[in-house]
């Protein structure tokens, strides 16, 4: 029954008022008894069982003014177990927000339906079902004038999308479905516009190894084509350059993307098979390198480009677990050192390298020392890293002197986290744009004073996530309160007084980031790497071709890319470091068996191989007795000798030895760099020294002598042979004797000269002349090994 009060001119008394909610309150306690004994977890149960997903598919614009028409179209499903009836799905406009905090709160809690968003628009801008069956999911879309939705004050509403219907379990009408967002309203230019710096991050993972090939163009060798299937129409760096060539955003290269990319163009490359080897890639995805590289030195003409150092080093893990390792900070400047080289040959723009970009813009004393180390100065935080102490009512400019010449560039996180997460169904990402846009405008909304907001958004956006990054974009490049601004602009901004520059320490590092730090054993194989590449270029007669792959290699060692993929960063630093064992070890010594020496002096040759198909030299060869007492080299202990050696040859290198005693002797052979340098391994053999004995020298005079002796013998009884012949042939006979006739021809019983006597134009071989270890050098090709290209 009606109260008085309902029907115009009448009223009821206080005291009356008072017996009728008495009345009521006796009349209902019996009922409020029974429902404080139902299961608590009945109504959940009840509420899951009618529960209907909406899904906001698509909101436009995006930032509505006056005279537009706003469409909203998704999809709305029926999860529950009993179909719904007399449906329809309506728009909802709630109530103004007025903190950054607020809209936090609606996001957190956006399919809630137990929470209000205010009351629909009208029975005119609804979509009506005659049934929802259980599973089933329905299109629904939605235009309304926006004048129609009751908006007044310039800011920040909520907006719903609900469905309405009832089950035959609960046969009411009520909201079952809801989806909450954002719609900012800003239907004429802000009297101050924000400066909004959006970054457009375009890097990639590791790709190329340090391998490369033998010809003049050095074939590169890539882990695997992954690098092409990004680059395809579709993939996720072709999507990166197509959206952003028509946004007006500062590009962050990595200039490792940009020399991958060109390796790949020039054809030829190769891919690393499971086995070890490698295989030619497909030669198509050399057009499609190229055709990418020259869309995006279209897309940054005429932006600012801003180039990180090579590979993108992770200044965390270089300064929570590498500084102390000497030589870690050098490759960090060298990294810095060639990024510019790299980003003004393939584009053809100058870029800034002044900027330092920690992961996820998480700073504290020990990273903005590092980043700082190889000359950048200025480096992008983020603001939940470097949180505001001062309690301003607003979000202040992005700039922040923290000393010493640095500039901390501090990013907001709230907006640069907006894209982050699973956004490939377009619900997700309609509900990122809005939020990200809703956000924008409260910073606008905030005060009067013009500020300078920076947006770093992550490193490696997926293909979905950069789609809705670039509708954000489009829709603030086309709002009413903010104006873009490079990177350098907002870090040249003037900062506010009042914002925080105090940098946290170590402590207040997130956890969840340092546990991807690379290991101090990382840096410390790097370390090694390094020194075992300086001692390999030293004797090289073209460093360039093994200190540039290698050198950008170690950069890509410490590589940002690498953070959450321990496994996949050590099997690439052990590859590096295997590949350069091999290279280096093309150039060594030969073994060699037991050498006999049979004599004081003789001369041992050591070879020398060099499978590299450039020539080496700067090397040093040392043989070194180990009893120098029974055996010298050179006279000495030791003896050296320079060793150059052409591509793919091998070279005899002779020492002159003396033996003191017989006996057997250990040879150290070992290579020296020409800076003292041990290279490769040595070679370890035994000379044994047997000496000529006087006794063995009698035995070989004796021998002689018997041989002399049995000569003279014949030669006298040819004589008196030849004396008797006249005397049996007669007086003519005789007087033909060339010794009393002078005739010149030659005695017919005259012994010829003995082979091997007197003195020849050949000298006889010696018998402390031992045959030659090896053969002698050859001009032609060793044969041996194969030829590596370094």
């Amino acid at each position: 029954m009606a109260e008085a009060a309902d029907f115009q001119g009448t009223s009821a008394s206080p005291a009356r008022r008072w017996l009728r909610r008495a009345g009521a309150l006796l009349t209902g306690a019996p009922l409020l008894a029974g429902l404080l004994q139902l299961p608590v977890a009945a109504p959940a149960q009840a509420a899951s069982s009618d529960s209907v997903s909406v899904s906001l598919d698509s909101l436009t614009p995006s930032a509505p003014t006056d005279g537009d028409t706003l469409t909203v179209s998704g999809t709305v499903t029926n999860n529950g177990k009993q179909a719904v009836t007399d449906a329809h799905v309506g728009l909802r406009v709630g109530p103004q927000l007025t903190t950054r905090s607020d809209i936090d709160s609606v996001a957190r809690h956006s399919d809630d339906p137990q929470g209000g968003t205010g009351s629909e628009v009208g029975d005119k801008y609804e979509e009506k079902f005659d049934k929802l069956a259980p599973g089933v999911a329905q299109h629904f879309s939605i235009s309304v004038p926006v004048d129609k939705l009751g908006l007044d004050d310039e800011g920040v509403y909520e907006f719903g999308v609900a469905l309405s219907g009832e089950t035959s379990a609960r046969p009411w009408p009520r909201v079952l479905g809801i989806q909450r967002t954002f719609l900012p309203w800003q239907p004429s230019d802000a009297g101050t516009k924000t400066r909004t710096t959006f970054l457009w991050p375009l890097l990639s993972t590791v790709h190329m190894t340090a391998k490369t090939g033998a010809g003049d163009l050095q074939t590169p060798e890539f882990l695997n084509d992954d690098l092409a299937k990004e680059l395809a129409p579709g993939g996720r760096l072709a999507q990166m350059v197509d959206l952003g060539k028509d946004l007006d955003v500062t590009w962050v290269i990595d200039p490792d993307l940009l020399a991958s990319v060109d390796a790949m163009a020039v054809g030829n490359y190769r891919l690393q098979a499971a086995d070890g080897t490698s295989t030619p890639g497909p030669r198509e995805h050399q057009a499609v390198a190229k055709q990418w590289l020259a869309a995006l030195q279209k897309a940054v003409a005429g932006k600012e480009v801003v180039a990180l150092p090579f590979a993108d080093p992770d200044l965390a893990s270089l300064a929570h677990n590498g500084t102390s390792v000497t030589g870690s900070l050098s490759h960090l400047k060298d990294a810095t050192d060639v990024a510019a080289t790299t980003v003004k040959t393939v584009l053809h723009v100058t870029p800034t390298t002044d900027f330092a970009w920690p992961v996820d813009g998480a700073v504290d004393r020990s990273i903005m020392k590092v980043a700082t180390s190889a000359g950048a100065d200025r480096v992008i935080a983020r603001s939940d890293s470097l949180q505001e102490t001062a309690g301003l009512p607003y979000t202040p400019s992005a700039a922040r002197p923290v000393g010493g010449g640095t500039t901390a560039v501090v990013a907001d996180s709230r907006l640069s986290t907006a894209f982050e997460g699973d956004l490939t169904k377009a619900g997700a990402a309609t509900l990122a744009v809005q939020r990200f846009l809703a956000q924008s405008l409260e910073v606008n909304s905030q005060t009067d004073k013009q500020r300078s907001i920076l947006v770093a958004p992550q490193r490696m956006p997926t293909a979905s996530q950069a789609q809705a990054m670039a509708a954000a974009v489009k829709a603030l490049q086309g709002g009413t309160w903010t104006q873009p601004q490079d990177l350098t602009a907002t870090a040249k901004d003037k900062p506010d007084p009042a914002a925080t520059t105090r940098i946290p320490p170590a402590s207040a590092y997130p956890a969840s980031l340092r546990k991807q730090d690379l290991p101090r054993t990382a840096f410390e194989q790097i370390a090694r790497t390094q020194a075992k590449l300086d001692n390999f270029r030293v004797i090289l007669s073209d460093q360039s071709r093994v200190v540039t792959p290698f050198g950008r290699a170690i950069n890509r060692d410490m590589s940002t890319s690498w953070r959450g993929h321990r496994g996949a960063a050590e099997g690439y630093r052990d590859g590096v470091e295997a590949w350069l064992d091999e290279l280096a070890d093309q150039v060594k010594l030969i073994d060699k068996s037991e050498t006999k020496l049979s004599g004081r002096s003789a001369t041992i040759p050591v070879t020398v191989q060099n499978n590299l198909v450039q020539p080496v030299g700067h090397l040093v060869l040392r043989l070194e007795s180990t009893m120098p007492t029974r055996l010298e080299i050179g006279g000495k202990a030791y003896y050296e000798q320079p060793v150059e050696i052409s591509g793919g040859h091998s070279q005899s290198v002779k020492f002159t030895t003396s033996a003191n005693a017989n006996g057997r002797v250990a040879v150290i052979a070992q290579l020296y760099t020409e800076d003292g340098r041990k290279y490769g391994e040595p070679v370890t053999f035994d000379v044994k020294v047997t000496e000529v004995t006087p006794t063995v020298m009698l035995v070989i005079g004796g021998g002689v002598l018997l041989l002399v002796l049995a000569g003279f013998r014949m030669y006298t009884q040819r004589k008196r042979a030849a004396a008797r012949q006249p005397e049996d042939d007669g007086p003519d006979t005789a007087a033909k004797d060339p010794d009393e006739s002078g005739n010149p021809g030659a005695p017919e019983g005259r012994l010829p000269q003995e082979s091997g006597s007197g003195s020849g134009a050949d000298d006889p071989e010696q018998p402390s002349d031992p045959a030659p270890d090896t053969a002698p050098e050859s001009a032609d090709p060793s044969g041996t090994g194969e030829r590596v290209d370094r």
